[in-house]
C-alpha cells in the first residue's frame, strides 16, 4: 500500500529552506564527518609509526623492558613515579600503576631516562608517610 506524502509535509520542507530528504542530509553529514576522521586517524598512525621506528636509543647491554618486568624493575619505577609524576607507588590502584608502568617502559626503551635508572636503584620511595621511628 503506497501512500503519497501529504501536501502539509511538502510545504513544511519548503518552509524549512530545503527540499532534500532527511536521509540525504544525514548521509551527507556522515560522509563529511568520516573524511575528517580518517584524515586524523591516518595522521595519528603515521606519528605512532614514526615513534616506534626511530626512537630506540638504548646503549649496548641495556635490555628493553616489557610489561612483564613490572616486578623486577619496581624500584626504578617507584623512583620514577616519585620524581617525574610526583606520586608514590603505594598511593596508586593496581590498574593505574600498570598504566603508568607502561609509560615508564616506553621512556626506558627510548633511552629517555637518566643513567642511574639503567644502572639500578637500591632503594625506592614507597610512601609519603613519616614513620617517626626513634633510635636509641
Amino acid at each position: 500500500m503506497n501512500v503519497a506524502p501529504s501536501p502539509f509535509y511538502k510545504s513544511v520542507g519548503k518552509i524549512m529552506g530545503s527540499e532534500r530528504s532527511l536521509k540525504e542530509k544525514k548521509r551527507s553529514r556522515d560522509q563529511s564527518d568520516d573524511s575528517s576522521y580518517s584524515a586524523k586517524k591516518s595522521k595519528d598512525d603515521k606519528e605512532k609509526k614514526k615513534l616506534a621506528e626511530g626512537d630506540h636509543k638504548l646503549k649496548e647491554g641495556i635490555p628493553e623492558l616489557s610489561s612483564e618486568d613490572y616486578f623486577s624493575k619496581n624500584k626504578e619505577f617507584a623512583t620514577w613515579l616519585k620524581e617525574k609524576k610526583r606520586t608514590y607507588f603505594n598511593d596508586l590502584k593496581a590498574e593505574a600503576a600498570r598504566e603508568l608502568f607502561s609509560r615508564f617502559v616506553k621512556a626506558w626503551n627510548r633511552g629517555k631516562l637518566e643513567s642511574r635508572y639503567y644502572e639500578g636503584i637500591s632503594t625506592a620511595p614507597r610512601t609519603a608517610h613519616n614513620w617517626n621511628i626513634k633510635q636509641k
